[in-house]
C-alpha cells in the first residue's frame, strides 16, 4: 500500500479555562475581607474603574424576599459562572436555564426559641487560659496555699498549655517545700483542659489517657516512645507494646484523638466580629426577608467621562487597544460581581427554605442537607455552592452562622425524615445540662433517652456527637460536678 501526503479537516469542541473564567471561580470563593482586597487592586490597576453609590434602582438585585420568583439572566445571555458550572459539569450547556431557579417560600416567624446558637456563634469575649484556670483553682484547691501554688504555676504556663517553669526556682521563690509544688503542678494538671501542665509531650498525652481510661501499660510504653513512633519505627513498637496490629491500630488511633496543645483551644484575647454577607429578616405574612449585606458589597462603576477624555486623546492604535482592554475589564468585573452576589443570594434563599425549622424553632428543628439537594434545587453545580458556603455568613436573630452549618448528615427517625446531626447535638447538650450531678447520664443512658424520643443512634454514635461538641464522658463529668459543688 503506496503512502501519500495528504489534508485533512477537522472540527472539534473544547472548553479553555480562560484567565477570566478562572478569576470568576476565584471571586465566588472569596471571603469579604479577600473580596475587598482585590477590588482593592483593581481600582489600583484599572483607572476605568472608580467606587460608586449603592444602586437601589431594582430592589430584586438587593433582597430577594422567599417566596418569589426572580430571573437571573446575565448580561449576555450567559455569565462567567454559568460557564465556570459548564466547565465543571460538560453534561449541561451554559444556556440550559441557568439562572432560573423557583425558591418558594420559607414558612415560620424569626421568633427567638429555647434554642440559641451555638457557643461559637455569640458574640462576646472569649476568657484566656490564664483566666479559664484560675477561676477553677478555686473550687479544686484544699486550702488558700494550695491555691497560691497553683495560681503561681499558672503563670507559668504557655498558650499552647505547656509547663515552661522550673518547681525548683519555684521552690525557693515561693519559700515552701519542692513537695508542696510538685502537688500544686498536680492540682493545675487536673484542670480544664485536659492535659494543661504537662511538662513535655508525652505527659500531656499521658494526661489525656489517664482522664479517658486508656493509660493502661500498652499505651504508656507507647506514649514514652512517641520518637520512634515519629522515626515509622512501627514493627518495634509494637513488639514493646506486646500488641498484635489490630489493637495497635487502636492504640494510634485513640493517641490521634487527643489535642497536643491544649491551651490554644482559649485565645489570648477577642477575635475579630464576623460581618455577614446575608441578612435574614422576618416579614408581616410569615415568610423571611433574605437580603444582603449591602456594607460588604462594592459598588463598582466605570468612570464614563475620565473614559470619554481619554479616548478623545487616544490617537495611536496602541492608545486605543489599551483603552478598549481596560474598558472590557473593567464592565467585565462590574458583571462577575453582580453575579456572585445574585449567586450568593441564591443559595441563601434554598438554605432559607429548606431550613425554615431551625430560623423558626430552634437548632433542634435543623433537617439533614446536602450540597447536591442545594444545586440541584437552584440549578448550578455542586461545586458552585460549596465555594459560595465557603467563608460566607448569615445573620439572622438566632445570631451569626457560616452557611456550611445548615448543611449536616442526617440520623434516622421516627417519623421517617430523619434527624440533623446538628438536631442530635444539641439534644445531647439539652440532655446533659439537666442532668442530676449525682446520678451523670452515661453515653447508653444518651442513647436510650434519644431512642424514647424517636432517634435511631448507637452508643458510639452519641459518644462521637458529645466529643464534637466539647463535653466530656461520665466519669470527667461526675468529678467536675464534685468540684463545682466544694
Amino acid at each position: 500500500m503506496a503512502l501519500s501526503p495528504r489534508l485533512d479537516l477537522r472540527q472539534t469542541q473544547s472548553l479553555v479555562m480562560t484567565p477570566q473564567l478562572q478569576q470568576a471561580i476565584k471571586l465566588l470563593a472569596l471571603s469579604n475581607l479577600e473580596l475587598e482586597t482585590h477590588v482593592s487592586q483593581a481600582l489600583e490597576s484599572n483607572p476605568l474603574l472608580e467606587i460608586g453609590e449603592v444602586r437601589r434602582e431594582n430592589e430584586s438585585d438587593a433582597a430577594a424576599p422567599a417566596g418569589e420568583h426572580e430571573s437571573d439572566p446575565g448580561a449576555d445571555g450567559e455569565s462567567a459562572l454559568d460557564i465556570a458550572d459548564y466547565a465543571l459539569d460538560p453534561d449541561r450547556a451554559p444556556g440550559d436555564n441557568w439562572g432560573d431557579a423557583d425558591w418558594g417560600k420559607a414558612a415560620g416567624s424569626g421568633g427567638s426559641g429555647e434554642d440559641l446558637p451555638d457557643l461559637e456563634n455569640r458574640a462576646g469575649d472569649e476568657p484566656t487560659l490564664a483566666q479559664h484556670l484560675s477561676a477553677q483553682i478555686g473550687t479544686a484547691a484544699h486550702d488558700g496555699r494550695e491555691a497560691m501554688i497553683a495560681a503561681r504555676i499558672v503563670g507559668e504556663i504557655d498558650d499552647a498549655g505547656y509547663f515552661t517553669g522550673d518547681l525548683l526556682s519555684l521552690t525557693e521563690e515561693l519559700g515552701v517545700p519542692l513537695a508542696e509544688v510538685e502537688r500544686g503542678l498536680d492540682l493545675v494538671q487536673s484542670l480544664d483542659p485536659t492535659g494543661v501542665g504537662a511538662r513535655s509531650l508525652a505527659e500531656c498525652l499521658a494526661l489525656q489517657a489517664k482522664e479517658a481510661d486508656r493509660y493502661d501499660p500498652c499505651m504508656a510504653r507507647l506514649i514514652d516512645n512517641l520518637a520512634m513512633l515519629a522515626a515509622g519505627d512501627i514493627a518495634r513498637l509494637k513488639r514493646m507494646c506486646e500488641v498484635d496490629d489490630e489493637d495497635f491500630a487502636e492504640m494510634l488511633a485513640e493517641l490521634r484523638r487527643y489535642d497536643p496543645k491544649p491551651g490554644l483551644r482559649f485565645g489570648g484575647g477577642a477575635e475579630a466580629p464576623v460581618v455577614p454577607d446575608v441578612l435574614i429578616g422576618a416579614r408581616a405574612d410569615g415568610g423571611w426577608d433574605i437580603r444582603l449585606n449591602a456594607d460588604t458589597l462594592p459598588q463598582l462603576v466605570v468612570n464614563r467621562e475620565y473614559y470619554l477624555e481619554l479616548k478623545d486623546g487616544c490617537t495611536d492604535k496602541a492608545s486605543k487597544v489599551w483603552l478598549g482592554e481596560h474598558l472590557a475589564e473593567a464592565n467585565w468585573l462590574i458583571r462577575a460581581l453582580d453575579q456572585r452576589a445574585k449567586t450568593i443570594l441564591k443559595v441563601a434563599a434554598e438554605i432559607v427554605k429548606r431550613q425554615a425549622g431551625f430560623f423558626h424553632q430552634g437548632v433542634s428543628a435543623m433537617k439533614p442537607l446536602i450540597l447536591r439537594e442545594v444545586a440541584e434545587a437552584i440549578e448550578m453545580h455542586e461545586s458552585t455552592v460549596s465555594r459560595v458556603t465557603s467563608n460566607k455568613y448569615l445573620a439572622c436573630a438566632r445570631g451569626t452562622f457560616e452557611l456550611k452549618y445548615f448543611f449536616s448528615s442526617g440520623v434516622g427517625s421516627s417519623d421517617g425524615e430523619g434527624a440533623s446531626s446538628q438536631a442530635i447535638k444539641a439534644r445531647i447538650k439539652a440532655l446533659i445540662d439537666a442532668e442530676d450531678a449525682k446520678k451523670v447520664l452515661s453515653d447508653q443512658a444518651l442513647v436510650d433517652a434519644l431512642n424514647a424520643e424517636g432517634f435511631d443512634l448507637a452508643r458510639r454514635t452519641v459518644a462521637k456527637y458529645r466529643e464534637a461538641i466539647g463535653l466530656g464522658s461520665s466519669a470527667q463529668r461526675r468529678r467536675e460536678k464534685k468540684l463545682a459543688a466544694l
